[in-house]
């Protein structure tokens, strides 16, 4: 492990990390996403990405925190269910509560996030681990997540593979790319 990974700690997530979880997935939103869309998409993209707080109420979304100089630093979120929906937020239209049989269906790697301080620090490589694992836990033998661009070389590295690509269309008529991607557990 690098003096890096031995800073970081994570947690599941409570309705306590709310503001802060808001924050950074904002945050990450506007500024990892800026290679990849435009300022039109990035602005409209709020309306498909964000947090489903049903998998903190489920215990299934987790908050890496940094030990910094200057203390604790949330560094990114991220969670994993064994629940329908694909992807979205509270506010996103076609969450569907529904439970997944872990026998032939694919848990789910929901809403992670990294804050722009911390990419490259092993940071979503923990949260994918640790979704991976808990979804095992339960019998999953399969993940799968709609991944956004800035995600693709990540989950790729992470031995995930693109099954389709998609558009989802906002409200203002804004397409925002994504990428359906799964692995084997």
């Amino acid at each position: 492990m690098t003096d890096i990974e031995t800073n970081l700690r994570i947690v599941k997530a409570s309705g306590k990390d709310l503001p802060q979880l808001k924050d950074l997935m904002a945050k990450s939103i506007n500024i990892l996403q800026a290679d990849f869309l435009n300022k039109a998409q990035i602005l409209a993209s709020v309306e498909v990405m964000g947090l489903d707080s049903r998998l903190i109420a489920d215990g299934t979304y987790f908050a890496v925190w940094a030990q910094t100089k200057k203390g604790g630093a949330l560094a990114g979120c991220g969670g994993w269910s064994r629940r329908e929906t694909l992807y979205g937020g509270d506010h996103s239209l076609g969450r569907n509560p529904r439970l997944l049989d872990p026998k032939p269906e694919a848990a789910r790697i929901r809403a992670m996030y990294t804050h722009p301080d911390w990419t490259r620090k092993g940071v979503g490589r923990l949260v994918l681990n640790t979704c991976e694992q808990a979804a095992r836990d339960v019998g999953f033998k399969r993940a799968e997540m709609m991944a956004t661009l800035a995600g693709v070389p990540l989950y790729e590295a992470c031995g995930y593979e693109k099954i389709q690509t998609h558009t989802d269309t906002t409200s203002d008529g804004t397409k925002i790319p994504l990428v359906r991607m799964g692995k084997s557990l």
